[in-house]
């Protein structure tokens, strides 16, 4: 097993330990959800760029990269919506965003074409991670950027977010949703 596909598995590992932290009211459990979930980023980011450099691409690797990241982003959302941080609608408009682009990427793949992440995609995973890990550290620990990530950085995810969807959909749907001729 290769070291980027050690690293995804872990982030994968790593979410229910997230959501058990993140969900359990004890004493530090911000600086630990935090510090999971701030770590479980970093393999994401690390996998990725050990895997490029090393020439260490897989298909099942391209398959449970994309996958540990929409669990894990999905997984905090959803915990911050249950502790009154999030609000719901905000986080199915996320959500929903990352099953529909993963569907059409799939789709796309199915017909041979690969879809690659955008630059507006590759920008609402950087305002997700960062917010996210501001709001779960909580106002406790930073009060001013807590208010900033729970109002501007969720506004800013939520527009980034169906601006990279439409990208998706407007750049690539005339050559993935056309009927192929037989």
């Amino acid at each position: 097993m290769t070291i980027p596909m050690i690293l995804t598995i872990t982030r994968i590992i790593a979410v229910p330990a997230l959501v058990v932290v993140l969900l359990t009211p004890f004493n530090g459990s911000e600086i630990l959800g935090f510090a999971l979930f701030v770590f479980a980023c970093l393999t994401d980011m690390l996998d990725g760029f050990w895997a490029r450099r090393k020439n260490l691409e897989t298909v099942l690797g391209s398959l449970l990269d994309p996958l540990a990241d929409k669990l894990l982003i999905a997984s905090a959302l959803i915990c911050l919506v249950e502790k009154g941080v999030v609000a719901s609608w905000m986080a199915i408009i996320i959500i929903g965003r990352e099953i529909a682009v993963t569907g059409f990427r799939a789709l796309a793949s199915s017909k041979g074409c690969n879809i690659p992440a955008s630059n507006w995609g590759k920008l609402k995973m950087t305002f997700e991670t960062v917010t996210l890990a501001i709001l779960i550290l909580g106002p406790e620990h930073l009060t001013i950027l807590f208010g900033i990530a729970q109002t501007i950085g969720l506004w800013m995810i939520v527009i980034i977010a169906l601006i990279s969807a439409l990208e998706y959909f407007i750049r690539f749907g005339p050559q993935v949703l056309k009927e192929t001729s037989s």
